[in-house]
């Protein structure tokens, strides 16, 4: 158990590395205007929130397409991810290990390659998996003059192409460490998510000047807590059961925009489980059938 300390607070450390990072590599891709609140915006996390799966596997998916990495890869980093996620783990090396494992497949390749790739890859994978309501309630701050930021595990050069092609404010995510233009296969800190999320959150308050009482924020997971905490209108989208919890509890707002949710907790753990180890599977079929064709 004293061990385990040292470990834990070396992943903390490096959660607040991964939310700082992320701030200093937002961009603000639209100017502010006459019209604009300054003082206050809304953060939407990307994941089961504004977009239907995971967009780290939709990227993945389109560079196994483009012969980035094999089927045995994805299916291990699926795995990975899914045990992080879902399993609770609590041993902080597996945890550190599960989430640097993340974006190991652009070892190797340029910055400019993957945001370019990755134009491609929104309107092959991502663009259909838009949920119209999240999207909507994007564009309703929008009218109102509020900036409107993603944040989400996902590299911040996707995050970007997601934020530029819904119109939005800008985005903050994983960064990725690169020399030169070349990805190293490391990460500066760790994925963002749960406190890292709420680190770049205010960092870019603080940057921009917003006061958060007059912000919102939106996620479909409990890990998200500590950024939902942050703003004076929490929104609950597509919540998980312990979140869902949490918002009735504190009388947050829920939208949910899911059909069929008639679905155990634990039934819906296997699934999940179910998915990940066959991520690969089903996107090594298609690649099979796509070069057979």
């Amino acid at each position: 158990m004293p061990r385990e300390m040292p470990e834990r607070r070396n992943l903390q450390s490096r959660s607040v590395l991964a939310g700082q990072a992320a701030a200093a590599a937002a961009e603000v891709e639209r100017a502010l205007t006459p019209e604009h609140d300054p003082t206050a915006a809304a953060f939407f996390d990307v994941d089961n929130t504004i977009m239907q799966g995971a967009s780290i596997f939709h990227l993945a998916r389109g560079l196994y397409r483009r012969d980035f990495f094999s089927a045995r890869d994805i299916a291990g980093a699926a795995w990975k991810q899914f045990y992080f996620r879902f399993a609770g783990v609590e041993d902080p090396a597996h945890i550190q290990e599960a989430q640097s494992s993340g974006l190991a497949f652009i070892q190797g390749h340029r910055v400019d390659e993957l945001e370019m790739i990755g134009e491609e890859i929104f309107d092959e994978h991502m663009a259909h998996k838009i949920w119209p309501g999240t999207r909507a309630i994007a564009q309703t701050h929008l009218d109102r003059g509020e900036r409107v930021w993603l944040v989400t595990a996902a590299p911040v050069e996707i995050a970007r192409v997601i934020a530029r092609r819904l119109g939005l404010t800008g985005a903050l995510g994983t960064v990725p460490e690169h020399v030169d233009g070349v990805y190293t296969g490391r990460l500066v800190g760790e994925m963002l998510h749960g406190e890292g999320k709420a680190v770049a959150v205010r960092a870019i308050a603080e940057r921009e000047g917003l006061d958060l009482e007059r912000c919102s924020a939106y996620s479909d997971s409990s890990n998200d807590l500590p950024m939902l905490s942050l703003v004076g209108h929490p929104v609950a989208v597509n919540p998980d059961a312990v979140l869902r919890a949490h918002a009735k509890a504190r009388g947050w707002e829920i939208r949910d925009y899911r059909t069929g949710r008639r679905v155990a907790l634990a039934g819906a753990k296997t699934a999940a489980a179910a998915g990940a180890v066959g991520v690969a599977w089903q996107v090594a079929r298609r690649g099979r059938s796509r070069w057979s064709s």
